[in-house]
């Protein structure tokens, strides 16, 4: 897996990343073709088609960041990051201290976003 540091020195991959997806979005542009044209810019049209987003996921004990991959087959994590201690709570406040998979928002997409050197 990918460390923030590899991240930040691929500027092509820095510059691949959609700040604005969200694992939401991502599902129904890959995986419910049918929906496509309902809203959005994106229009999936073969596996060559390929997005790279961030998601916090707090499934486990802790908040992990992973940035993903994703085309029409599947969904490849290329990173798994720990959330910093210090944006846990605000973070887990933020989404009711629920379980599940969630897009990066507000601080933590700024700090990631300064941890990859992102404009």
């Amino acid at each position: 897996m990918l460390t923030l540091e590899e991240i930040s020195q691929d500027a092509d991959l820095v510059n691949a990343i959609d700040w604005e997806m969200t694992p939401e979005e991502a599902v129904r542009l890959y995986l419910e073709w049918g929906n496509n044209w309902a809203r959005g810019n994106y229009v999936i049209r073969s596996k060559d088609d390929v997005t790279h987003y961030f998601v916090a996921n707090t499934w486990g004990d802790t908040p992990v960041i992973y940035l993903i991959r994703r085309n029409s087959e599947e969904a490849e994590e290329l990173a798994k990051i720990d959330l910093p201690a210090e944006l846990t709570p605000s973070f887990l406040d933020s989404i009711g201290h629920n379980k599940g998979v969630w897009a990066v928002e507000g601080d933590v997409r700024e700090w990631l976003k300064r941890k990859v050197n992102a404009n």
